[in-house]
């Protein structure tokens, strides 16, 4: 039988629907923002290398009986998954392949080794469909893995089947043995009961244009690592959104995982970083990484019901992103905020650059710093970047062991007495300036700020944030790949004065 115990969500637990036209369009011109302007990843030449082995092939009007050659294809990805040696390539033509069984089903590659990987790709241009039903446990498990590449798939539940026949759980697991050397490129995964992508212990995993959506439990998370958790990964390209709005066939309202994230981890040696990503509309968290060395470089994080960037891990750092729409429209109070700080180690170390923060929620701190561990330094350095509030009562919170370093910031909270509160320190939009390092309150003078739908942050030619941050250790690249002159734009958008 399947069954071999009910799968956990190892982590937080706890509405079925595809999400408006509205909503469709802001994921929509997000991708279309962050793809546009996306760098090349540096890749190991692993990632590059050519298979070395023979070409196999799988198709709907194939037979598992047959040799996997093009001209007498196999049927089943499970089975010839199987037949692969290290070098060789599994490609699957186009069409729709149910998978059902356990664990016949499940696509589970053996290893390659370092200049033989083991490639399993969907026809270009025309890219396969695997659909899952009864339950089924996984698409591909790739746990103990090493050296494997997926890319150029589609994996989502059957809805074609009926009842609890539709219900289908995790697209890719890595749990219980820890893999390596693995790059998921080019899928698109939507519409599962849990996890989209489910990772325990991983070392050097490179997701390329990934698009994970509508995911019970959330587009990317795993238990806690026993063997280091996630080291050397990097995430580029890739939307994690609609986490929460769908499950078993419906709108997600009945999951039992009650904060579905974009992107949520436990604590892992690192470093992670996540790159020209989106992260919008999940009912969870945007990124939430508990991970040292955590970098969040070029990232829209939009929408999202709770928390916008989360961080634990010391040495971690958000640069030229955008944060905004905490709440997703919906003015209940709630304790999140569009950024948390909250580390358990002594002294660590935390970055924020050329980040642009906005939110319309209010009702609780804009920002919070070691709320929880008040009496724990640690050391957080905010350059350039700008913190709009419009809703009440919206202060930013620092914990009063933290030592504080900003420069060149610009705030604006209109609804809110103070604007940080440091401990027995106090700032106000009259003494912020008071606070070292050239910072100042003022109106951003946003484009078309938004709150629950597609949002413009780029600042218009009269905003105060134009030519007023410093070089020194800021990147100079701004969210679109612009670069920045010597007298840099405050927040994530350098201004064209073309």
């Amino acid at each position: 039988m399947q069954d071999k115990g009910k799968q956990t969500a190892h982590g937080k637990i706890t509405k079925k629907g595809r999400g408006s036209v509205g909503e469709k369009q802001l994921l929509v011109f997000l991708l279309q923002l962050t793809l546009l302007f996306t760098l090349p990843v540096a890749e190991t030449s692993e990632a590059l290398a050519l298979s070395t082995g023979t070409t196999y092939y799988v198709s709907p009007a194939g037979d598992d009986h047959n040799p996997g050659n093009r001209s007498a294809p196999w049927a089943s990805p499970g089975h010839a998954s199987r037949k692969l040696k290290p070098g060789d390539t599994l490609l699957i033509m186009r069409g729709r392949y149910v998978l059902s069984r356990f664990d016949e089903d499940i696509l589970t590659p053996p290893s390659g080794k370092a200049g033989a990987v083991v490639t399993i790709r969907g026809e270009e241009g025309h890219r396969p469909i695997l659909v899952g039903q009864n339950n089924l446990l996984t698409a591909i498990n790739l746990s103990g893995a090493n050296h494997v590449h997926i890319e150029n798939l589609e994996i989502t539940h059957d809805e074609r089947a009926k009842g609890k026949a539709v219900y289908f759980r995790d697209a890719i697991e890595i749990l219980e043995k820890p893999a390596a050397h693995i790059v998921l490129r080019d899928l698109y995964i939507h519409h599962v009961d849990e996890f989209g992508i489910n990772i325990q212990d991983i070392q050097d995993l490179k997701m390329i244009n990934c698009r994970i959506e509508y995911a019970g439990y959330g587009s990317i998370g795993g238990p806690k690592g026993e063997h280091g958790g996630w080291r050397d990964v990097v995430i580029q390209g890739c939307r994690l959104s609609y986490s929460g709005h769908y499950y078993q066939g419906g709108d997600g309202s009945d999951r039992p995982y009650d904060r579905p994230d974009g992107f949520g981890i436990e604590p892992a040696e690192g470093p992670i970083e996540i790159v020209d990503t989106v992260a919008a509309h999940n009912l969870g968290d945007g990124l939430d990484s508990k991970a040292e060395n955590t970098l969040i470089r070029r990232a829209i994080v939009a929408n999202n019901s709770c928390d916008g960037i989360k961080l634990w891990g010391d040495g971690s750092r958000i640069e030229h992103s955008l944060i905004y729409g905490r709440g997703d429209g919906n003015a209940e109070r709630t304790p999140w905020s569009t950024i948390v700080i909250d580390s358990e180690k002594k002294n660590a170390r935390f970055e924020i650059m050329n980040v642009t923060v906005d939110d319309m929620a209010g009702g609780n701190y804009l920002m919070y710093v070691q709320y929880d561990n008040p009496d724990l330094p640690i050391s957080l350095n905010i350059q350039n970047t700008i913190f709009r509030g419009m809703g009440p009562s919206s202060p930013i919170f620092i914990g009063r062991t933290t030592k504080l370093i900003m420069k060149n910031n610009l705030f604006y909270l209109p609804q809110t007495d103070s604007v940080i509160i440091h401990g027995d320190k106090e700032y106000t939009a009259e003494t912020i300036s008071d606070l070292p390092g050239n910072n100042f309150y003022a109106a951003p003078l946003f484009v078309e700020p938004a709150w629950g739908k597609d949002g413009n942050y780029h600042l218009e030619k009269e905003s105060p944030a134009i030519d007023r941050g410093s070089t020194g250790s800021v990147p100079l690249i701004d969210l679109e790949g612009n670069h920045r002159g010597a007298r840099p734009d405050l927040g994530a958008y350098e201004f064209s004065h073309k």
